[in-house]
């Protein structure tokens, strides 16, 4: 059996500094690894994330990480995330990773995503030019998600990281009026074509907590605000059940 633990929207500021220090140090004793969906930074400024990297480094289990939109608010998300990357943590964009356990291989694919909508109220590539590359932004993402867990098609285990929402199901007791920048269906779309066991995501902060993939993947917002812990348990075993 597989324990991941996973936790998005840490938000750390300048003055966050052993906030989840305590949390941290016990990991090694409830999960086999940390998993971190998307908006680790309050205001996306590399001296917050040099806060959350200094943190992160101490932790005893591997590290895997997407940035999420407050990441990029700055416009240092390069700087945050070499910052994490010095500090051991593998940040995903578009890409994967593999974990090797004594209960299987664990492969990662992450990716940032973006908003859209779902299906009978989504955005189109149709009219303005900033209304296409909106839209192909949202497409491009969810096409990274895809051939990332194509890349880990042989894992024995596989998970799909994310900040973005992939379904409405984790974004229930959000205003439906911004369920469009809260997630895209076409990232539940990737995950559904290429397969995974469980995929993860933050960013609705008053959504809940499970929801599943049209392809039946299970779905599972890991914000802090919707958690209400540092960080939540997961267990894959060989059928790869979430618990």
């Amino acid at each position: 059996m597989i324990r991941i633990a996973a936790a998005g929207d840490v938000h750390y500021g300048l003055d966050s500094a052993g906030l989840m220090a305590p949390h941290l140090e016990r990991l090694p004793e409830c999960a086999d690894m940390l998993l971190l969906a998307g908006d680790l930074t309050q205001h996306g400024g590399a001296d917050e994330g040099a806060v959350l990297a200094d943190e992160l480094a101490r932790v005893e289990v591997p590290v895997i990480a997407v940035l999420g939109n407050h990441d990029h608010n700055s416009d240092q998300e390069v700087r945050i995330r070499a910052l994490l990357e010095d500090a051991g943590v593998v940040v995903l964009e578009g890409e994967s990773h593999t974990i090797e356990h004594a209960g299987g291989t664990v492969g990662v694919a992450g990716v940032k995503g973006f908003c859209g909508g779902f299906v009978g109220a989504s955005a189109t590539d149709f009219g303005e030019p900033e209304m296409k590359s909106f839209v192909r932004y949202a497409r491009d993402a969810a096409g990274a998600l895809e051939g990332a867990l194509g890349e880990v098609s042989s894992a024995d285990h596989r998970v799909a990281l994310m900040h973005y929402s992939p379904v409405k199901d984790t974004l229930l007791g959000e205003p439906p009026e911004i369920f469009a920048f809260l997630g895209s269906y076409l990232l539940a779309e990737a995950v559904d074509r290429a397969g995974a066991d469980i995929a993860l995501h933050g960013h609705a902060h008053r959504g809940r907590d499970q929801g599943v993939t049209p392809g039946g993947v299970p779905v599972r917002n890991v914000a802090q605000p919707v958690i209400r812990l540092a960080y939540k348990i997961f267990e894959l075993g060989r059928k790869a059940d979430a618990a």
